[in-house]
C-alpha cells in the first residue's frame, strides 16, 4: 500500500485542522498505508500504540514569517531524506502531491479583508512579508504540475482558486466539512427537555427567540452588522447569545448598549460547554466577511437549528430553503433583518428541527472523511 506523508505544523495545538489532520492520519493507516507525519512542537496527541510515525521539528525563530519558511524547509529536507509517493499537505508548504486548502486560498481572504479595512491597512497588505510569503508559497504549490488533487470544502473556495490561479480544473474536488452527526443524535434528543433548564443556569430570557452567535474575531465574523440589524428589530421577543473571544470585547458590549441591546444580548466568552448554548437556540447566525467553510454552520444544523449565514461563508453552500437563509448584501443592516425576521416565524420544534437535521445526514464525518482518503489513494 502506499507510503503517505502528511504535513501540518502545530500538532500539539488541537484545534478543529489539528484534529481533522491526526483523523485523516488515522483513515490512511487504517487503509493499511505507511503514515508519517512531518509537525512541530509535541506529539502526545497521537496514540502511542498508533501506526502513525510522527516527525517533530523545534522553531528557531518567533516571527510568523520565519516560522512559515522555517517549516516549509523542514519539509523539504525530510522528504528528500525519505521520499514517499504521496504527500499530503494541510498547512502552507510548496510542494505536496494533494492539498487540502482548508483555510481557503490566501489571495481571497485578503481581498474579502480590503473590503472593510482602511487605505493604510489595505496598503500593509502589500507590504507585510507574511503575506507575500503566503501568497507565494501558494501560487507555487497550486500551480505546481506536481499536484494531482487539491482538496476544498466548498465551491467558494475552488471557483476562488481557479479566479487567483492557474490550476488545471480537474485536479479540484469538493468534499464539504464533516460532522459527528450519528454521536450527536443524543444531544439532539435531549435538546428538547433540557432548553429550559439551560435558560435558567445561564440566566437568559424564556419564552422568547433564541439567536446564537459563535466565533473569534468578532469583526470578521459581523458581530457589528448583526447587532446593528437586531437594533431594527424593536417590537419583537429575542435574545442574542455571544459566544467567543475578541480583543475589543468590551467595545462591542460598547457597541450593543448605544444600540439599546444591553438586555437582549449577553457575551459569555470562550465557552467549552458550546454544546448547550446549540441546545438552548432556535437558530445561529454567522454574517461572515469570509468563511472558506464555518464548522459551527454543520454542528448548528446537526443540533436542528435555523442558520442564518452570509454568502460569503462558504458552508452556505449547504442550507436549503428549510433549513437556513443566506445574507445576500452583508453590509445592508435590511438585509440581515429581513433573514432575521424570517428565522422568528420557525422557532425550534420537533418537526421543524428534524428536517433540518437530517438535511445533512449525509455529511457524517466518517462519510466525508472516507471521501477523501479514497479519492487521495486512487491518484497515488
Amino acid at each position: 500500500m502506499a507510503a503517505i506523508t502528511l504535513l501540518k505544523s502545530g500538532i500539539s495545538h488541537l484545534g478543529g485542522l489539528e484534529k481533522y489532520t491526526l483523523r485523516l492520519a488515522g483513515a490512511f493507516a487504517r487503509k493499511g498505508c505507511d503514515v508519517t507525519l512531518l509537525t512541530t512542537g509535541d506529539t502526545k496527541a497521537i496514540d502511542p500504540s498508533s501506526p502513525i510515525k510522527a516527525i517533530s521539528h523545534t522553531y528557531q525563530h518567533k516571527l510568523s514569517v520565519l516560522k512559515v519558511s522555517e517549516f516549509d524547509k523542514f519539509c523539504r529536507s525530510s522528504l528528500k531524506k525519505s521520499p514517499t509517493s504521496i504527500i499530503f499537505g494541510l498547512d502552507r508548504n510548496r510542494h505536496q502531491t494533494h492539498i487540502r486548502a482548508g483555510n481557503g486560498a490566501h489571495a481571497a481572504y485578503l481581498f474579502h479583508r480590503k473590503r472593510s479595512e482602511g487605505f493604510f491597512k489595505k496598503v500593509s497588505f502589500s507590504l507585510n512579508p507574511l503575506h507575500r510569503l503566503l501568497l507565494a508559497i501558494e501560487k507555487e504549490s497550486f500551480e505546481s504540475p506536481d499536484l494531482r488533487t487539491l482538496f476544498t470544502n466548498s465551491h467558494m473556495v475552488k471557483n476562488e482558486i481557479l479566479s487567483y490561479y492557474n490550476v488545471e480544473p480537474s485536479k479540484l474536488e469538493v468534499i464539504h466539512n464533516g460532522v459527528e452527526w450519528e454521536e450527536m443524535q443524543g444531544s439532539f434528543d435531549e435538546s428538547f427537555t433540557t432548553k429550559k433548564l439551560h435558560e435558567n443556569e445561564l440566566g437568559l430570557p424564556s419564552d422568547v427567540f433564541h439567536f446564537l452567535f459563535i466565533g473569534h474575531n468578532f469583526e470578521r465574523k459581523g458581530l457589528g452588522e448583526l447587532l446593528e440589524a437586531l437594533s431594527l428589530m424593536k417590537d419583537k421577543d429575542f435574545h442574542l447569545s455571544v459566544i467567543g473571544s475578541d480583543k475589543n470585547s468590551l467595545q462591542y458590549k460598547q457597541n450593543a448598549a448605544e444600540l439599546g441591546l444591553s438586555s437582549r444580548v449577553t457575551f459569555f466568552g470562550e465557552r467549552k460547554d458550546v454544546l448547550k448554548f446549540y441546545q438552548m437556540a432556535d437558530c445561529l447566525v454567522i454574517p461572515s466577511h469570509y468563511d472558506p467553510f464555518a464548522n459551527v454552520t454543520i454542528e448548528a444544523l446537526a443540533m436542528g437549528l435555523t442558520v442564518i449565514s452570509s454568502k460569503y461563508n462558504g458552508a452556505s453552500e449547504i442550507l436549503t430553503k428549510e433549513s437556513g437563509h443566506i445574507i445576500e448584501e452583508l453590509f445592508d443592516p435590511y438585509s440581515i433583518l429581513s433573514c432575521l425576521e424570517n428565522a422568528l416565524i420557525t422557532p425550534k420544534g420537533h418537526l421543524s428541527a428534524g428536517i433540518i437535521r437530517q438535511s445533512i445526514r449525509n455529511l457524517d464525518f466518517p462519510n466525508q472523511l472516507g471521501k477523501m482518503v479514497d479519492k487521495t489513494l486512487e491518484t497515488a
